[in-house]
């Protein structure tokens, strides 16, 4: 259906530009963007505040919304955490993982967030033997983010090791295949559709054997798909690697072919200076996950060095300790300050970039992330007269909504030409946070 929309003020990278007119055609794609148009035209849907390309999270793990606030009870580690983690997982069905990630993706949209990667490696039954879909787990997710409303890349996943070449644990047998070979067979029965693009991830240099990693690799190669890696995550990562290969994971990942301009390393934390030149040089991208980075405690990665060095970056949610793409840009920004005790690494614009047109890239939606003629028609619009943003200057709204706005303040969000969520509501799933507390609950009993 043919629509258009009036944009208040929209952010035409790199200027906001006030009155800005967006058509769209019958394929969801903008078939003409106006600016300069004071008065809404008739028939117009009116977007109040301040308009943004649709919001990519780069790097999530639905179930994990789960874990929210009891893994914030005492201390711990990475490590410690991961039980818990284990434990959630352990108790999810096809049919309580739809639930689950229907309300997950819902809180994305009410976010602001029109794209999700979903770095998927809960794969089978417990202790490890596949549905009769072996794809279950993963259409389940791809069957959930239709019903909330919002794109899906579907990382999945080879998760074949506890550890360099050690056989799964326990817990691990849902996430493994066995082997490279067996994990492409069952991952090429997924297919794509308009809302859902599949890609591939390899967990981590921990969790894949050396010997498979081209395997993941040459599979994404040949479809021309985003391949996503845990990359450098933990200090103890770094140092089994050098320990078993002689290698950073950074090195052995470019003697095993997957870096690369489609190639997304998630966290990036701990890098030498060769690994910096390494993923720069390739083109390698860069998710940071600030939110859940300090959750964990994982530490503070080089964002800027990386990028300065040919990363593009991105941001992601991760752990889903918060679900905000605005505080995800911001305190990238803000760890930077207090690493090197000095401001404004990065403007506003170019934040809303690793949120916008980078992170959709990052997934391989290369034709959304900007208002612009045969874009898609993903808009996110965030309010001007909230609390937190109130007597904003219309002319510096990206600074405010980078640095000021939440997730709280995303009032519409248009999603292929189709509105999502309107007036700061859910427009397909009237009461999200009772379906997220149900899908909770349930896996709590």
């Amino acid at each position: 259906m043919q629509v258009t929309y009036w944009l208040e003020h929209a952010w035409i990278d790199p200027e906001v530009e006030p009155g800005v007119v967006v058509d769209v055609a019958d394929d969801g794609r903008i078939a003409a963007v106006r600016t300069g148009v004071e008065l809404p035209p008739p028939g117009a849907v009116v977007l109040r505040g301040f308009t943004v390309p649709g919001l990519a999270n780069a790097h999530s793990h639905a179930f994990h919304r789960a874990l929210r606030s009891t893994v914030q009870v005492g201390s711990g580690t990475f490590w410690t955490w991961r039980e818990v983690m284990y434990q959630v997982a352990s108790r999810l069905t096809p049919d309580s993982y739809h639930a689950l990630a229907r309300a997950v993706y819902a809180e994305m949209a009410l976010a602001g967030v029109t794209a999700v990667g979903e770095f998927h490696y809960l794969h089978h039954a417990p202790g490890g033997t596949p549905y009769d879909d072996p794809n279950a787990m993963g259409e389940a997710l791809i069957a959930a983010a239709a019903e909330a409303g919002i794109r899906i890349t579907l990382l999945d996943t080879a998760y074949l090791s506890s550890g360099f070449g050690a056989a799964p644990n326990q817990h691990q047998l849902r996430f493994s295949d066995g082997t490279a070979e067996a994990w492409a067979e069952r991952c090429s029965a997924l297919k794509e559709r308009g809302h859902a693009r599949i890609g591939a991830a390899i967990h981590s240099v921990r969790a894949v054997p050396a010997g498979e990693l081209s395997t993941v690799a040459q599979w994404a190669e040949a479809r021309r798909a985003p391949l996503h890696v845990h990359l450098s995550e933990q200090t103890a990562e770094n140092d089994a690697c050098l320990d078993a290969y002689g290698l950073t994971p950074t090195q052995l990942l470019r003697e095993h072919g997957v870096l690369g301009p489609r190639t997304t390393g998630v966290h990036n934390t701990h890098l030498t200076d060769g690994d910096i030149s390494l993923l720069g040089s390739t083109g390698t991208g860069t998710c940071m996950c600030p939110t859940t980075e300090r959750d964990l405690a994982d530490g503070i990665g080089p964002a800027l060095d990386l990028q300065r060095a040919g990363s593009p970056l991105s941001l992601g949610s991760d752990s889903h300790a918060v679900i905000d793409i605005l505080e995800e840009a911001r305190a990238m920004e803000l760890n930077e300050r207090l690493r090197t005790r000095t401001r404004g690494h990065w403007t506003a614009a170019a934040l809303l970039r690793a949120a916008t047109v980078d992170g959709q890239a990052a997934l391989g939606w290369h034709e959304a992330g900007r208002i612009q003629t045969g874009a898609l028609a993903d808009l996110t619009t965030i309010a001007l007269d909230s609390v937190r943003t109130a007597g904003a200057v219309p002319r510096l709204a990206a600074e405010t909504a980078v640095f000021a706005a939440s997730a709280a303040d995303v009032r519409q969000v248009v999603v292929g030409g189709r509105q999502v969520v309107r007036d700061g509501s859910h427009a397909l799933i009237p009461d999200v946070a009772s379906e997220l507390t149900a899908a909770i609950t349930a896996l709590r009993r």
